[in-house]
Order: structure tokens, then C-alpha cells, then sequence
């Protein structure tokens, strides 16, 4: 199984590697992955989801005591318990029963005697009953949406348990002033109806008093605070106050003599600025973590203490705090700035339900349901259009500026703006399963699919440290012994600073966080990458390979050229010798038509298999098809030269003429290949199952000057395995994520063009493009190209700016201070500089 955990406050991108390495080696994990930047642990194991979250809770609190855990994928577990002992079901309760029984967590249960099930109450039961709470024990705990009119809406956080949910629904129903309250759990939502007039103030403290007497943790807010952005506190007074006494006694010290008092004044303001520190360096030993930066800045400043820099060892600490502070906030803002744009989900959908339109959370929107979207609203479910037409907003999806308009048949997807008419849609897919849905949590984790230089970094920092470490030891033993002992201290004192530089975090954080902002912002100029892997892959492409039909060109078929004595009687006999096929060309003939046909006037319709068609259309004979079908019915014809498909009409004996059918070039598609060209990458290779004479023609037109014809789809596969085995080639291979999914699979990097809506492209590519333009192609590698250097900017600068504090330390020109800034500060700048990777 795999689940998915919430790392509720993690804020240090080293303890985040650490964390990930210990639960990777627990027994019976298959594979873990930490992504700091959404602050969550991807885990595949085969334990159950309790049994993991306590080992996962033990390792986290170990190395970072004041993260939270928190489950985000429920574990859905839906069988029978038969036990003897004391167990505990998926709910999260301890039952004690010696037969099968009916507690709160929704599983049967059969018992004899009198119990308590997880909602609190005694149920006396040989069989499955209804209890006092309300509600049905063994069916779904979830209940339907429920819209109360006129009620007060309040969120609630913090509740993790189904059959809790509905024990403070139970609690709040018996409220004297509430009329009806319904608590939803899966939106984390309450509704209260009330009996008379309340302020909604007074009621929220109502509530968050019973709230806390049964389930202490639980939030209660109201809707307003709810919607209201959080914004990021740079320094919170309460939590920073041990600092704030801190700094006032440093203050006091710069008025004393120098001697004991002031000595005591400046152990006093070190512990209090720095205990933080110290305790978690402490826990960190115990829990065998050694090279960690709150280690090395304990040793750092205690050192300093022990060799009389007393104000030296405080202000270390005192801007190293601050320094804490700057980094905490940058990545907070980092994460929410990526979190802001993808900011494409609807808290809403109006649902007709009894021809009364009510607002639902997506959450609870029935596949089915008949969906109103007003002009200026983000549509919010997936669906057909039934009535009205409007422009749309795609911006969002498709990094598209220009306005796209959709009619009554067509698909309406999540997470576009309706600008202009309403619209009444069915919709067609649950809010798990929408377009925003899949678009977001593959954004999201995308960075799951870590980066050969992610696991480079993170290597290189398990290393890294200790040979600095090292370096420090041998600066503070190896110069005094070789010059007879002397100055000491002062050697001491210059391998305390190469401690204070040595922490790798600076390299730690910007690098996962460039890879997940370039991610973001690809995916805002229409460009979704699967993995950190895919985006630092795609700049080095040597050899792109190109299906035709759907990807250079629209691929659909249209009647390009009509030879004939009479082409509007040509056109109309063709039209309806076609009604009845199913074939691209038939439907483009028919199209072009445009008329109403009376499918009265259709008889005998036959379809001759590699040949054409014949039927007869108002009582007479009508074929349509190749030459072959001309000659095996006697029609004289001579073989056409022209580019595209040809099909000879003849009617009641007499040729009539043909028509050209050919599929158009995309206009994007000659800038998208100008573009490829003026980005480096040479030799572009079409592949079609055309023939010859269409495949040539693409090719010229394009300025592609490698292409094969005549392919079935195996014929692909194979011509790409050939590629590949050539030296030194990093192929991509373009197609329309649908058709071609044997071949996006087998490629280095699978790029599937519109392949949004198409599960068959998001599954088996590693890019797509959302906008089905050619273009889009030119801008994932850019932006590939754009990361990929910010990263070796934040490479190159950190281990500069430290490789050259330390050369200064160990000559004896840099001073701790120095050593701060090489730590934190120089942190604090490749965050700032990794978010570049968020703009266009």
C-alpha cells in the first residue's frame, strides 16, 4: 500500500533527508520519499496506515520534536474484524470484544454483551442496529451533503476520524439553540440551522467549547477566517520571546565592567538565545544524528565561550537565530508562492437538485449532476455542456491568453473561467478525477520523482559535513603541535569557524525548491512535468522524434481540393453516398457538405473492404473509393498525382470527378520547429503510417529532413528502439499520448500533446503539453534550461561563498560572524534565488 503523511511544520531541509533515509530503512518499507517542499512522506509499505504512523511519529519527533504527523490519504478499511484481544480498527479506537461487532469505525460486528463502540455509546445488540447517535453502524460512516438553508457555515480542522465526526455531530444536535447541525467530514465542514437569532461569533465559541470537552485539538472557525489568506509572520512575539529576553540581556552586558557579572549576564542571554539550539543538538546525539548544524553551532559558540570570546559566542548565536528566522520565512513564502499559482480549484459547484440550485462542495458533487456556471465563476467539476455558449478563460490549464469558446456537446474542464454566457453542464467525472484534481496532485508530486542532482546533493551533504569536520580538528591540532604549541587558541578559535560554515543547508533547501518552483511554473505556461528527473532531462535532448497525424498536424481530415464539371452535385452525392461511414474522411465530407441529409434517399449501403463504397442514393448507384473500385466496376479512370487521399466519385454509371482529402499542418507547428532548431536541437525525425508521397510533403513544408512512412504502430516502437540503440542519444519522442503510449513509454522522455482529459498521456508520458501547441514544446525546454542554471548558480555560489570563508578562517581573516553568513545568509539568498524559476 502507499500512503501519504503531512509533515506539519518541517522546516529544515536537512532533518528532511534524514528523515526520509531512516524511513526508508524501517522493515517492510518498500520505498519513502520526503518532498520538502510540500512538506509531506510518500511511503510504500505493507504495513497498515496506524502501524506506520506511529514508527514514522517516533523517527520525526527524534529529529524534529516539534513537527506533527498528520494522516492525508485515509486508509479505507472495509472488512470484518474477528478478534479475542484488545484491536484497533481503522477508526483510530481501541474496542475490546471477543466476538465480531458493531463499533463507530463502520465495520460489522456481532456481540452478546453490552459494549462501547467508538462514539461513545452502549449498544446492546445480537445483530447490526441503529443506535442513540443516529446513525447506522456497519454502513458508510460518510453521509450524503446535506445543504441546510439559512444555516451558519463554519470549517473544522484537525478532526481525523469519521466516527469522531459524527460524535460531535451527535453532541452539537444537542445544543438547546441549535435547530439542526450536520458535520461533513470529508470537506471538513459544519452547517448549524439555529432556533432563533445568534451572533455567529457566539456561536463559533459555543461550539469550539463543546468541541474541545470531547475532542481537544479540534478547530472551529468560521467561514470568513477560513477563506482569509494566512500570511507568513516574520517573527512571532510569543514563540521568539526567550530570544527577545535574550537580546535585552546582551544589552545590559554593554553597561557592565568586564569580570563575573558580566560573564554572568552573557551565560544567561547565550542560553536563552540559544537554547533551542542546544536542546535539539542534545536529542539530535541521543538519536545517534551528530553532524547536524545545531550540533555544529553548539560546539561552535561553546567553544568560543570556553576560549573567552564571550560576546563573540552570543552574537554567533544571536545571528544565527535571526538567520533561522529569514530561512523559515523565505521557504514558507516559497511554498505558498508555488501553492498560490496552482490555485486553480473551485470551493464551490451550483447543482440543480429539484430544479433548486444549491452550492455544493466539489466533494460532493454526484457524477451526473447537472452543474450552472455563471459568467466570471472557475468552473469546478469536469462535464458536457447541455445549454449556452461562452468564452473561456484556459490560462489556468493552458498558459493561453487568448479566450477559447465552447458550445453545447462540447467538454468543459475543471479549472477554466467562464467569461462571458452561462452555462448548464453535466458532469461527467468525480472532483477525485477531475482535470484540477490531476493537474494539481501531479504538480504536487512531482518532485517525488527526485533529480539525479537531488541525489547528488544529498549525498554530497552526508559528506560533505564531516570532512569539514575533519578539516576543523586537523586546523585546531595540527598547526599548534607543528609551531611548538603556541597560539592555541587562536587555532582553536579558527576551527570553531570552519564548524559554524560547514552545514550543507543552503544546497539542501535551493535545490529541491528550484526543481518544484520550475515545475510550478512550467505548469502555468501550460507545461505539466511529471518529476524533477523529467525537467533536468529534457534540456538534453539530442534526437526528437515526431508522430504526424494529431501532433504536426490537427488531425482531422478536410476536403482540400474538388475536381469536377459540377463540384456542388459532386459534393452532395458524395456527402450522401458517406452518411453512413464512420471513417475521418466520410465525416469530412460530410461536414464540408453542411447540409441536412435525408437518410430516406439511402439504400443498400455497403462498405468493400480496401476498395471504397457503394450504396444507392436516390435510386441510383453511387461508388466512392480508389482506382481499384473504378476498374472492378468498369469506370475508366486515370491514376491522380496529388498530395493527400483520393476519392473517385462516379453516379449511375458516369464518373462524376474526385476529391482531394488531406490533414492539415497545425500553424504552430512551423514556429514550434523554428524554435526546436533555434534552442540547439538539430535532428528532429517525423514518423507516419501515411505513404511515401503525404509523409514527404509534411517533411518539406516543416523543414524536416529525416522521416519514415508507411509505419503500423508496432513499425514505431520499433524505429524508436533503433534510435535509441544508437551512442550517446537522449531521445524524446512527441505523439498524441493515446495511440502512441507503447512508444511515449519506451522513450527517454515521453512528451504527449492535448493530452489533457486522455488518462492513457498522463499515465504513460513523462511531459505533457495541455495546449496542444507545438510551441509549448520550445517552452518546457526552456524552462529546463532556465532551472538547470539557477541550480549551478546556487552550486557554484554556496560552495564558493564557504570555500572562500573557510580559506579566510584558517588564514585567520574571517571571524565566526563571517561564518553566520556563509551558513544562513548565504541559505537565505539561493531560496530567493531559486524562485526565479517561477517566472515566465
Amino acid at each position: 500500500m502507499e500512503y501519504k503523511f503531512k509533515l506539519q511544520g518541517l522546516d529544515c531541509a536537512n532533518c528532511a533527508n534524514k528523515i526520509e533515509q531512516k524511513v526508508a530503512k524501517l522493515k517492510q518499507v518498500d520505498e519513502a520519499v520526503v518532498n520538502f517542499n510540500t512538506a509531506t512522506l510518500m511511503a510504500s509499505s505493507s504495513l497498515s496506515q496506524e502501524e506506520l504512523m506511529n514508527k514514522i511519529e517516533t523517527i520525526v519527533h527524534q529529529l524534529e520534536p516539534d513537527v506533527v504527523v498528520k494522516i492525508l490519504n485515509k486508509e479505507n478499511v472495509q472488512h470484518d474484524h474477528h478478534h479475542e484481544e484488545k484491536e484497533i480498527c481503522g477508526c483510530g479506537h481501541d474496542h475490546h470484544h471477543e466476538e465480531k461487532e458493531a463499533c463507530g469505525c463502520g465495520h460489522d460486528h456481532h456481540h452478546e454483551e453490552k459494549e462501547v463502540c467508538g462514539c461513545g455509546h452502549d449498544h446492546h445488540h445480537e445483530e447490526q442496529e441503529t443506535c442513540a447517535c443516529g446513525h447506522d453502524h456497519g454502513a458508510e460512516l460518510e453521509q450524503p451533503y446535506i445543504e441546510l438553508a439559512g444555516a451558519l457555515v463554519f470549517k473544522i480542522e484537525n478532526l481525523d476520524c469519521a466516527s469522531c465526526a459524527m460524535k460531535v455531530e451527535n453532541q452539537m444536535n444537542q445544543l438547546p439553540f441549535v435547530e439542526k447541525a450536520v458535520v461533513n467530514f470529508s470537506t471538513s465542514k459544519v452547517q448549524i440551522k439555529l432556533h432563533g437569532a445568534m451572533e455567529q461569533e457566539e456561536v463559533k465559541n459555543a461550539l469550539q467549547k463543546l468541541v474541545d470537552q470531547i475532542e481537544p485539538g479540534v478547530k472551529i472557525y468560521s467561514q470568513q477566517e477560513a477563506d482569509k489568506p494566512v500570511k507568513t509572520k516574520i517573527f512571532d512575539m510569543k514563540e521568539n520571546l526567550p530570544f527577545l529576553l535574550g537580546t535585552a540581556f546582551v544589552i545590559a552586558s554593554f553597561f557592565l565592567p568586564e569580570g563575573t557579572w558580566e560573564l554572568i549576564v552573557l551565560g544567561i542571554a547565550y542560553l536563552l538565545i540559544g537554547g533551542k539550539v542546544i536542546w535539539k543538538a542534545l536529542k539530535n546525539i541521543k538519536a545517534g544524528e551528530v553532524f547536524d548544524e545545531n550540533f555544529l553551532m553548539t560546539i561552535a559558540t561553546v567553544g568560543a565561550f570556553l576560549t573567552g570570546e564571550y560576546l563573540e559566542a552570543v552574537a554567533v548565536m544571536f545571528l544565527y537565530y535571526i538567520g533561522e528566522i529569514f530561512q523559515a520565512y523565505a521557504v514558507n513564502r516559497s511554498r505558498k508562492s508555488i501553492g498560490a499559482l496552482m490555485d486553480i480549484r473551485s470551493d464551490y459547484a451550483n447543482i440543480l437538485i429539484d430544479g433548486k440550485e444549491m452550492k455544493l462542495s466539489p466533494e460532493d458533487v454526484q457524477i451526473g449532476s447537472t452543474m450552472i456556471v455563471r459568467p466570471g465563476e472557475r468552473v469546478a467539476m469536469d462535464g458536457i455542456v447541455l445549454e449556452g455558449e461562452s468564452s473561456l478563460d484556459t490560462s489556468a490549464l493552458t498558459g493561453e491568453s487568448m479566450p477559447r469558446h465552447i458550445a453545447v456537446g462540447e467538454e468543459l474542464l475543471s479549472g477554466v473561467i467562464n467569461m462571458s454566457g452561462v452555462l448548464k453542464v453535466k458532469v461527467t467525472k468525480s472532483a477525485g478525477e477531475s482535470t484540477v484534481s490531476r493537474i494539481l496532485e501531479l504538480v504536487e508530486n512531482a518532485t517525488n520523482k527526485k533529480a539525479p542532482i537531488e541525489k547528488f546533493i544529498t549525498k554530497f551533504a552526508k559528506v560533505y559535513t564531516p570532512i569539514v569536520c575533519a578539516l576543523a580538528v586537523a586546523v585546531a591540532i595540527v598547526p599548534p603541535l607543528l609551531s611548538g604549541g603556541e597560539a592555541f587558541d587562536m587555532w582553536i578559535y579558527r576551527a570553531l569557524t570552519f564548524l559554524v560554515v560547514s552545514c550543507p543547508c543552503a544546497l539542501v533547501i535551493s535545490i529541491p525548491l528550484a526543481l518544484f518552483a520550475g515545475i510550478g511554473g512550467a505548469s502555468k505556461q501550460g507545461v505539466l512535468i511529471k518529476g524533477g528527473n523529467d525537467l533536468e532531462r529534457i534540456k538534453d535532448l539530442d534526437v526528437l522524434v515526431v508522430d504526424k497525424t494529431g501532433t504536426l498536424t490537427k488531425g482531422k481530415f478536410s476536403v482540400v481540393e474538388m475536381v469536377s464539371d459540377d463540384q456542388e452535385r459532386l459534393l452532395e452525392l458524395s456527402a450522401y453516398g458517406e452518411f453512413y461511414s464512420h471513417h475521418p474522411i466520410a465525416k469530412s465530407i460530410v461536414a464540408r457538405y453542411g447540409k441536412d441529409i435525408d437518410a430516406s434517399q439511402i439504400e443498400n449501403y455497403e462498405e468493400i473492404a480496401g476498395h471504397g463504397i457503394k450504396a444507392l442514393v436516390k435510386g441510383k448507384e453511387i461508388l466512392l473509393g480508389n482506382v481499384k473500385l473504378m476498374q472492378a466496376n468498369q469506370i475508366d479512370v486515370k491514376p491522380v498525382k496529388k498530395i493527400g487521399t483520393i476519392i473517385h466519385v462516379a453516379y449511375d454509371h458516369h464518373y462524376l470527378g474526385y476529391l482531394v482529402i488531406a490533414d492539415e499542418i497545425k500553424e504552430s507547428t512551423y514556429e514550434g520547429i523554428k524554435q526546436l532548431k533555434a534552442l540547439g536541437l538539430k535532428r528532429i525525425v517525423m514518423l507516419t503510417g501515411d505513404d511515401e508521397s503525404v509523409a514527404k510533403d509534411v517533411a518539406d513544408k516543416l523543414g524536416i529532413h529525416e522521416y519514415y512512412a508507411n509505419l503500423l504502430p508496432q513499425d514505431k516502437v520499433t524505429k524508436v528502439e533503433e534510435l535509441l540503440n544508437q551512442p550517446h542519444v537522449q531521445l524524446g519522442f512527441v505523439g498524441d499520448g493515446i495511440n502512441d503510449a507503447p512508444v511515449l513509454a519506451r522513450s527517454d522522455i515521453g512528451i504527449a500533446m492535448g493530452g489533457i482529459g486522455s488518462d492513457v498521456a498522463i499515465e504513460a508520458a513523462d511531459v505533457v503539453l495541455m495546449n496542444d501547441d507545438f510551441t509549448t514544446l520550445a517552452t518546457a525546454i526552456t524552462v529546463s534550461k532556465r532551472t538547470n542554471r539557477i541550480l549551478k548558480q546556487n552550486i557554484y555560489f554556496s560552495l564558493g561563498v564557504k570555500a572562500v570563508v573557510l580559506v579566510l578562517a584558517a588564514v585567520g581573516i574571517a571571524d565566526m560572524w563571517l561564518g553566520v553568513f556563509a551558513d544562513v545568509g548565504v541559505t537565505c539568498l539561493a531560496i530567493l534565488n531559486s524562485m526565479r524559476a517561477l517566472k515566465k
